[in-house]
């Protein structure tokens, strides 16, 4: 039976031949991921059951991100608890302040999540993954324990929507502007539990930064996940970083999709959203001259060395206006150090901003 790509690593999970769109199955997973907001719940509910110990130590991952360094006593207590966790279980990827970044620029960065895995996370974005070619997808707390716990965890195995990206970007359109251009088009509930799959010869033209960009934001267009197939640009990517070998999975040619969309990526201009909805989007020529009070440089989606790059492009010789607020978040350690090496970091204290820790 035909199957797309994410129905190829699912099925394969659950040790099954097969599967099929709104099937439920227990598979196995190659990481579980939390945080320092998500991670306390899971722990506790442990905790309430009895205890035990994690399935495996190096497929846990808890990276400490979202309030470190710790804002107030609440967060300092939300961070104690995951610390006393994992060594108290010898996890072996734990983040804390020093070694911390943003969890989903942590992980790729890391080489912790490869081709073909299966990963489930405590946080919505947990489907940026899906840039290596892996299935991954946010869940509960409690799932999460139990993740951790059996190293299983059950899906519905989603139907899929087939986007096509054809010709190249024109300069300036980055993946930021693909997912949004996606998003304004099928709206904010237009993927509801469903896979986005990307292929298409413009997929050559995407960078991994642009893919991990695009599936982060799946689940704003209500994705279970986001995907990419794994070409020479992934494997490139995943070479001397991730342990594991590459599992390359490729979706049936007539595997069977609830729809397609076909973006023409020489078409597509800078794009940004607009109150209160993603999918509220409008291209950079559509809008008059508004004033803002603050700009954010960051984030799971946009806090890369390329995003830091293209900011410094735009700040170099200039000044922040007077009343703007500039705050510049590196998403690693690594990124800071290395937006320091290329002088960003100079250019964007000289501009007015501020540079803020990974977080």
């Amino acid at each position: 039976m035909a199957m797309t790509l994410s129905q190829k690593i699912l099925a394969a999970h659950a040790g099954l031949d097969n599967v099929v769109a709104g099937q439920l199955i227990t598979a196995d997973l190659d990481l579980v991921l939390g945080n320092d907001i998500t991670s306390p719940v899971a722990i506790k509910e442990i905790a309430a059951h009895g205890g035990g110990d994690v399935f495996d130590k190096d497929k846990v991952a808890l990276v400490m991100d979202h309030f470190v360094p710790n804002k107030d006593i609440k967060s300092a207590e939300q961070c104690k608890c995951c610390r006393t966790f994992a060594h108290a279980q010898g996890i072996s990827n734990f983040y804390d302040v020093g070694e911390m970044g943003i969890e989903h620029a942590l992980l790729p960065e890391k080489g912790l999540v490869g081709a073909g895995d299966l990963v489930i996370g405590a946080d919505s974005h947990t489907c940026t993954y899906g840039a290596l070619g892996a299935f991954s997808t946010g869940v509960g707390s409690t799932d999460m324990a139990y993740g951790m716990l059996t190293g299983k965890a059950w899906f519905k195995v989603p139907s899929a929507i087939k986007v096509t990206l054809v010709g190249k970007k024109a300069p300036h359109v980055s993946g930021k502007d693909v997912i949004l251009h996606l998003i304004g088009e099928i709206g904010v509930s237009g993927a509801l539990y469903k896979s986005l799959e990307f292929c298409g010869d413009g997929c050559a033209d995407m960078t991994i930064d642009d893919r991990l960009t695009i599936c982060n934001m799946a689940i704003e267009a209500g994705a279970k996940n986001g995907i990419f197939a794994v070409d020479d640009i992934t494997l490139a990517y995943l070479k001397g970083r991730c342990k594991r070998e590459p599992r390359v999975y490729k979706a049936d040619p007539d595997a069977t999709y609830e729809r397609e969309v076909v973006i023409d990526l020489s078409a597509l201009k800078p794009t940004v959203s607009f109150p209160h909805l993603p999918e509220n989007t409008h291209t950079v020529d559509e809008i008059d001259d508004i004033a803002i009070d603050q700009v954010v440089i960051g984030s799971c989606t946009n806090g890369r060395i390329s995003d830091l790059r293209a900011a410094a492009e735009v700040l170099k010789g200039r000044k922040v206006k007077k009343g703007v607020r500039v705050i510049v978040i590196p998403a690693t350690q690594s990124i800071y150090m290395q937006a320091l090496e290329e002088g960003l970091i100079k250019t964007f204290i000289e501009a007015g901003a501020v540079v803020s820790t990974p977080t």
